[in-house]
């Protein structure tokens, strides 16, 4: 059953991504316009698949919805509105590391033997 339901979601994709490869992009309304019909994807040839304004552009998760799949965070990674794998790490793993490094540093550059000031602190002599 998993299986199959893998192979659901790979045709899926595979349609999904000739949709948007193959869709005709208006410039002067500003709309990507599927180019053929796509049944398993319930996309006419002519709709409207990506507008500017005031548009629910489709969703892919939607589609595995209706075509009943179960677990579809599973198959497909989350919407970029909301985050995202990439920027989770980037928030809060990348972040954890470089802040770790610069902690590290300014403890070792603190416990380094303190250094007497340049010119006796007085600063740069001008003449």
């Amino acid at each position: 059953m998993v299986d199959d339901q893998k192979e659901i979601v790979d045709e899926l994709k595979t349609e999904w991504k000739k949709l948007w490869y193959e869709k005709f992009d208006d410039k002067v309304r500003a709309e990507g316009i599927a180019v053929s019909d796509y049944p398993t994807l319930y996309v006419d040839k002519g709709t409207i698949i990506h507008a500017t304004r005031d548009y629910k552009a489709l969703d892919f998760k939607d589609i595995l919805k209706q075509k009943q799949v179960e677990n579809v965070e599973k198959y497909i990674p989350p919407s970029p509105k909301v985050g995202g794998w990439n920027k989770f790490i980037k928030t809060q793993i990348t972040n954890q590391l470089h802040n770790k490094k610069r902690t590290e540093a300014y403890l070792a550059e603190k416990t380094q033997k303190w250094q007497q000031p340049k010119k006796g602190g007085r600063g740069w002599l001008h003449k």
